[in-house]
């Protein structure tokens, strides 16, 4: 997302979302409410990734899917059940090529 597009969902001004990023300022409670509006972030989350230092994706998807419309979370439940049966059939593939692997360099090394 670009800066002027978080600042017109935010309603900040792309300066203020530029300081923000460059640290030059210390925002107001408002101005972070303002951000983790256009973000669509809880600012707990926003809060609770500071003070530990590391992001939590899966709070932050809570949040995501917080906003959104009954028919809206029914189309990103398919897409994300999609996405996790197409990555489940790649893990799948990689695991049974490296077991493949592993059973052949077993019988390579089990050669004279």
């Amino acid at each position: 997302m670009t800066q002027e597009v978080l600042a017109e969902r935010a309603s900040l001004s792309p300066d203020t979302i530029r300081r923000l990023e460059h640290g030059s300022f210390s925002p107001s409670l408002d101005t972070l409410r303002k951000l983790c509006s256009g973000l669509d972030l809880m600012l707990s989350t926003l809060f609770e990734s500071y003070e530990l230092g590391t992001r939590n994706e899966s709070r932050e998807l809570v949040d995501l899917l917080a906003t959104r419309t009954p028919r809206e979370l029914i189309l990103a439940t398919r897409v994300l059940r999609a996405l996790f049966d197409e990555l489940d059939g790649i893990a799948k593939e990689a695991s049974a090529e490296a077991a493949a692997a592993a059973a052949a360099a077993a019988k390579a090394a089990l050669q004279p």
